[in-house]
């Protein structure tokens, strides 16, 4: 999967303002929503809430990648946000997030969506990286960290 056909400076948002789990999914989602990736917001935000249900997409290294499937979405729709402000996410670590991928995708296609969570997790064990992606000033500067 190459990350430069699901991700664009459109989907790129530095400085969210949530300071909750829930506010970061709603950013998160209305990136999705103004740039006509999802249609349905409603069934999206149940997805990725259902998922977070079942166990936390807090993962380690201060990101969290909520995702979730679901019948309106017929294609792999992702979106990145980064917060100045570390958020409590229930991460694996305990430790709160700052980088956050959000991803829905087709409940029949595991496929596409399994690649990009293993590309997404793949780049973020660098810490390099990671901190390349807190100091980025535009979302340009993400897309081409994360493609290089």
């Amino acid at each position: 999967m190459n990350l430069k056909t699901v991700l664009n400076k459109d989907l790129i948002r530095l400085n969210l303002k949530g300071t909750t789990k829930e506010e970061i999914i709603n950013e998160l989602l209305d990136i999705l929503v103004q740039n006509g990736k999802i249609k349905d917001r409603e069934a999206a935000y149940t997805a990725i809430m259902e998922r977070e249900q079942k166990m936390s997409t807090g993962m380690k290294h201060g990101i969290a990648i909520p995702h979730g499937k679901s019948p309106t979405i017929q294609e792999l729709v992702a979106c990145i946000g980064i917060s100045e402000k570390p958020v409590d996410f229930d991460a694996l670590d305990h430790e709160p997030c700052r980088i956050f991928i959000m991803t829905l995708s087709p409940i029949d296609k595991t496929g596409p969506h399994l690649q990009f969570l293993a590309e997404i997790s793949l780049l973020f064990k660098s810490s390099e990286k990671r901190a390349q992606i807190l100091a980025a000033k535009t979302p340009e500067e993400v897309v081409r960290i994360l493609t290089e």
